[in-house]
C-alpha cells in the first residue's frame, strides 16, 4: 500500500478486507480453542459453555440456560442430561414454584469449572504476557472500541 497512486477508498477497501480476514482468524483461532478445550476437559463445547455460565448464577433454570446460551430449550436438556449423566449438575425443585426445576452445579461440577476457569485465566494470563505492557494496555483499549462498534453497527442493521 505504499503506491502513491492508492486513494483513500483503495486504502479504505484494503482495511476492510484485512480486517475480514483478521477477524477470520481470530475467529477460526477461538474455535480451535474451544475445541482444545473440550478435549482437554472431557466434554462437549455446549456442557463445557454450560457449565461455565454457573460461574456467575449458582441456580439456573433450563429457560434460563437456553437464553444465555442462545440455544433452544429442547438443545438445553440434552445438555443439562448430558451433565446429569456425569455428575456435574443437579436438580431441584424451585421453592417458589414446584413445576419449575433449578440447576445448579454439584461439588463434582464446581471442581470442573474451577479448574478449566483457571485454566482460561492461565491462558489468558500467557497471551497477555506475549506483549509489553504498553501493547497489552493498547490492545484492550482497541478491542472494547472494537466491541462498541459492532454493538453499534448490529443495532443499526438488526
Amino acid at each position: 500500500m505504499n503506491d502513491k497512486n492508492f486513494t483513500r477508498d483503495d486504502y479504505f477497501r484494503f482495511q476492510v478486507q484485512r480486517f475480514q480476514a483478521l477477524m477470520q482468524e481470530v475467529v477460526r483461532c477461538c474455535e480451535g480453542r474451544a475445541a482444545d478445550l473440550s478435549k482437554k476437559f472431557g466434554l462437549p463445547d455446549a456442557e463445557l459453555r454450560c457449565l461455565m455460565l454457573f460461574r456467575e448464577d449458582k441456580y439456573l433454570t433450563a429457560k434460563g440456560i437456553a437464553l444465555k446460551m442462545d440455544v433452544a430449550k429442547s438443545r438445553v436438556t440434552k445438555i443439562v442430561n448430558g451433565l446429569l449423566d456425569k455428575g456435574l449438575v443437579q436438580c431441584i425443585d424451585d421453592p417458589a414454584d414446584g413445576r419449575i426445576k433449578l440447576i445448579s452445579l454439584t461439588p463434582k461440577g464446581r471442581a470442573k469449572c474451577d479448574e478449566m476457569a483457571a485454566f482460561i485465566t492461565a491462558l489468558h494470563e500467557m497471551i497477555l504476557q506475549e506483549l509489553e505492557p504498553e501493547e497489552r494496555t493498547q490492545v484492550l483499549r482497541v478491542l472494547e472500541r472494537l466491541r462498541t462498534s459492532m454493538e453499534a453497527v448490529k443495532q443499526k442493521v438488526f
